[in-house]
């Protein structure tokens, strides 16, 4: 992990297109400011983790074995 330290108003450049700038620092808290492209998503780490687990949980529930209706096809006579 790269930590790095910033003061107010200052930024870091995610290559040429992402920005994040420090906004402002009081006690335990710091507001930062995104500028990214739209195509770019950018999510709170707990909401990241939520979505991973949602898109897991379904992922489990689409893999379950489908029933076979062959059993059940009523045959021509």
């Amino acid at each position: 992990m790269l930590v790095l330290t910033r003061k107010n108003n200052e930024e870091i450049k995610f290559g040429s297109d992402i920005t994040i700038k420090i906004i402002s620092i009081s006690d335990n808290q710091v507001k930062i400011g995104i500028d990214a492209p739209k195509s770019v998503q950018i999510l709170r780490g707990e909401v990241y983790e939520k979505v991973k687990e949602s898109l897991i949980e379904a992922s489990k529930v689409s893999a379950a074995p489908s029933v076979d209706l062959q059993k059940y096809k009523i045959k021509k006579v």
